[in-house]
């Protein structure tokens, strides 16, 4: 029993200095310690046990022993396993910034690094434009009009998002421009997220870009020319990347610019010859000035011995000659602006290389620094906004469309997609105005930017769905009167886009993190390139006693030991306590894949995936806690709040437990699983009775339904648009008092007081009138409140031939 009592306590004390990342002497010292104990007071298979152990920690984990020996023997063999970074990839791994994800890898998250940087708000002339020229704007189109009546947004929208200065949200204010903060950005395309084609159409110029290329790179004489008619939409920009053979792949693109002379103007200048084919430009149609990116040569070696100076920028006038521009694609759902550019032998001086021919063969980090930002602010916030607009269609009609006499938001299988809908929309809201805020406090998060693109545009691919589902043949049928559906064929356009999302999930979030938010790996990396056996020894011996940490405070945290100390509230703590978990989870299971794999890891795309998948959970998971600790929560929030949390520990526990279940190194992934789940998988799908509360807070006229949906249009404009979740917000004000006559007149007609042929409420509801059940004011309230219902449940339907484009194929079905 004595022998049972140390060794407990030795494995205690030891965890103990491995949680604490403290060194190799006071392990050293613990064994020691505990080792004479062992020969004194018990037996001494321990007592050899723990001196071995000594003495082994000692030739490792002390400097002046294994330098002379391990050393140079692990520096060998790292130097035959750690990855080969292409010049392509340094150049992305450099972009950007770490911060809270840095903190993830480390498996140790200090949330004082998290909670810092307070979000502020908005100023009061950002809130005033989000209130009054987005709202004007919204309202002056309509979803059915501009997708397929027209294909385009009105001319007068045009002109009044030009004079607004929506296109020149990023540009500074001393070249005409908004100079809008990141979370003002994202705050306008939420609210104008109501409509797709205006969502798209105002956010590719603040996104990557002409505008923001010349703002961070281009020359004072670009910039003084551009800015100011970018700002106030005299130009309309659009920016060329992919084409037919270079999509999510950018590096890999085939359009040339060939260093020669020509005549320009008149003169004879020294410039580019241009031959490209580029393809789902957005804006291009329409678009006065093309930015464009292409390989640059120069074979003649006009401006010095390099013959390939690289992937390039340049900004084309599209009166150009030799550039075809005007036609269009037809995205699925929202016919917005978007189409193919092609140039033969199209020639440009050195000049309308933005940034000048001193950034020649510079375009590849230019692009990837502004994604970096641009990446984390219009799609996702596009997908927030989307998730809110379905919030609020959702939980409004799912109240007030009735079957089997009561609400359908009352039957348990629309319940769970209704909390799903509002919990998305809470996450993407959450993650989406944090990570803004980061960028407004000067940081470039380049993994959070992969992350939130992917995990967003896939929630609101979820929540629309999940909204078409609870709305069943209301939002199946177009017409005008079909607020969800082409928002809905949509949403697959936002998931290929700024990176296809299988890409980003299975290549980028972790591949990219791994390398550049890692405390270690990076520096590693340096050594190896420098044949640095000196720094390579500092690193990464500092690297394995993280290893150790983290194994450490995986097993003790799963077993409910030494819980991690975070600074909320009760409400959170457990949730964050969890984020502390995973996160040393994930560290463990990053460094043990990098390890077993090696270089392998990049082609290993499934377990990089699941990694990513950790990696995003447990970011999203912060971003929410932050907004919970820094928001004034309203009531009913805290179960928005525990939904979402919940929902996002078990999806990180669902995708570390199939990383064990298919990792290659078997062995690896048993001790690793008895490290991470020692007592099974503990976070399970958000229980019923939440469900139920959930569902209920968002179909009905709460505060919580109120603040989800606060980002999205929710008023109503006075332009032709209707907006159907100010006309559900109406409506479930007056449900309580709707609700209470429905009731009576239900049990009048289940007493036979009503006349049997009476099927229809408003047949009931009149019969209840003449047979005094209810009165003049009931039955007044009832008559508009029915009919406003039945015109929200109302589908379009059209004449004839009113569906064919080409009337002569059409068949005649009622010969004479």
């Amino acid at each position: 029993m004595t022998t049972l009592i140390l060794f407990v306590l030795a494995i205690a004390a030891l965890l103990t200095v491995m949680r604490r990342e403290a060194g190799a002497k006071p392990a050293i010292i613990v064994m020691v310690v505990f080792g004479l104990l062992s020969w004194i007071f018990a037996s001494g298979w321990l007592t050899l046990l723990l001196f071995l152990g000594a003495i082994a920690t000692a030739a490792i984990g002390l400097p002046q022993f294994r330098r002379s020996w391990l050393t140079p023997r692990a520096f060998a063999l790292f130097k035959k396993v750690a990855p080969k970074v292409s010049a392509t990839e340094q150049v992305a791994l450099d972009a950007g910034t770490v911060g809270w994800d840095g903190d993830i890898f480390t498996g140790r998250p200090d949330w004082h690094n998290l909670l810092i940087n307070r979000n502020t708000g908005l100023t009061e002339e950002e809130q005033a434009f989000v209130d009054n020229q987005c709202v004007k704007a919204v309202s002056m189109c309509n979803s059915w009009d501009v997708a397929v009546e027209r294909a385009d947004l009105p001319a007068e929208l045009w002109e009044f998002l030009k004079k607004e200065k929506f296109l020149g949200m990023i540009i500074p204010r001393k070249y005409g421009g908004l100079e809008f903060s990141a979370k003002a950005q994202s705050a306008v395309l939420q609210r104008l997220a109501a409509n797709e084609m205006l969502m798209v159409s105002v956010g590719v110029p603040n996104s990557l870009g002409p505008g923001e290329l010349l703002v961070k790179y281009g020359t004072d004489q670009q910039k003084d020319h551009y800015l100011p008619r970018l700002a106030d939409g005299r130009e309309v920009p659009c920016f060329g990347l992919t084409g037919p053979r270079a999509g999510s792949d950018a590096t890999s693109l085939p359009d040339t610019g060939i260093v020669c002379k020509g005549e320009y103007n008149g003169e004879e200048v020294l410039g580019l010859k241009l031959n490209f084919e580029k393809r789902w430009i957005t804006l291009a149609p329409i678009a006065t000035v093309v930015g464009l990116a292409f390989r640059m040569f120069d074979p003649d070696g006009l401006l010095g011995e390099e013959k390939d100076l690289g992937i390039t920028c340049a900004l084309i006038p599209r009166d150009t000659d030799g550039m075809e521009v005007g036609r269009r694609h037809w995205p699925i759902g929202t016919p917005f602006m978007n189409g193919p550019i092609k140039g033969k032998d199209v020639f440009i001086p050195l000049d309308f290389i933005i940034g000048g021919k001193e950034m020649a063969g510079q375009g590849w980090r230019m692009l990837v620094e502004c994604l970096s930002v641009g990446r984390c602010i219009t799609l996702p916030s596009g997908a927030a906004g989307a998730a809110a607009a379905a919030v609020g269609m959702a939980g409004g009609f799912t109240r007030v469309r009735r079957q089997f006499n009561t609400p359908v938001a009352e039957m348990e299988g629309v319940q769970e997609p209704l909390a799903r809908i509002a919990a998305q929309c809470y996450i993407a809201q959450s993650a989406v105005l944090q990570t803004a805020n980061m960028v407004d406090n000067g940081e470039k998060p380049a993994v959070p930017s992969a992350i939130l693109k992917y995990q967003l545009t896939e929630m609101q691919r979820a929540a629309l769905t999940d909204a078409m589902d609870v709305h069943g043949g209301k939002t199946v049928t177009l017409g005008p009167r079909n607020y969800l559906g082409i928002g809905y064929s949509g949403s697959a356009v936002s998931i290929t886009v700024e990176g296809a999302n299988i890409m980003t999930r299975s290549l980028m979030i972790f591949g990219q993190g791994a390398i550049r938010c890692h405390p270690y790996v990076l520096k590693e990396l340096a050594a190896k390139d420098n044949n640095d056996e000196k720094a390579f020894d500092d690193v990464f011996f500092r690297h394995a006693g993280l290893v150790f940490g983290n194994a450490a405070r995986a097993f003790t945290q799963a077993l409910g030991v030494g819980r991690a100390d975070v600074p909320f509230d009760s409400t959170a703590r457990r949730y964050a306590q969890g984020v502390a978990r995973f996160s040393a989870a994930f560290g463990l299971c990053a460094d043990a894949a990098m390890t077993t794999l090696g270089s392998k890891l990049k082609m290993r795309e499934l377990v990089s995936a699941r990694l990513g998948d950790m990696l995003a959970n447990l970011y999203m998971a912060s971003m929410v806690l932050k907004h919970w600790h820094e928001s004034q929560p309203v009531e009913g929030e805290s179960e928005v709040f525990e939904y979402s949390l919940t929902l996002l520990l078990h999806r990180t526990e669902h995708a570390l437990d199939e990383l064990l279940q298919n990792l290659p190194n078997r062995p690896v992934a048993m001790a690793l699983r008895a490290i991470t789940l020692p007592l099974g998988r503990h976070w399970h799908k958000p229980q019923d009775e939440l469900t139920r509360r959930l569902a209920r807070a968002m179909s009905t006229d709460t505060p919580l339904r109120a603040k989800l949906i606060r980002p999205t249009w929710h008023s109503e404009g006075d332009g032709p648009q209707e907006n159907p979740i100010a006309r559900y917000n109406t409506l479930l004000k007056d449900y309580e008092r709707a609700e209470g006559i429905y009731r009576k007149v239900g049990k009048a007609a289940a007493k036979g007081e009503l006349p049997m042929e009476a099927l229809h409420p408003e047949e009931q509801f009149e019969a209840a009138y003449k047979a005094e059940i209810l009165d003049e004011e009931e039955i007044t309230f009832m008559r508009k409140y029915e009919e406003d219902v039945l015109d929200m449940l109302t589908v379009d339907d059209f004449p004839f031939d009113a569906l064919a484009r080409d009337k002569s194929t059409l068949v005649d079905h009622n010969p004479a």
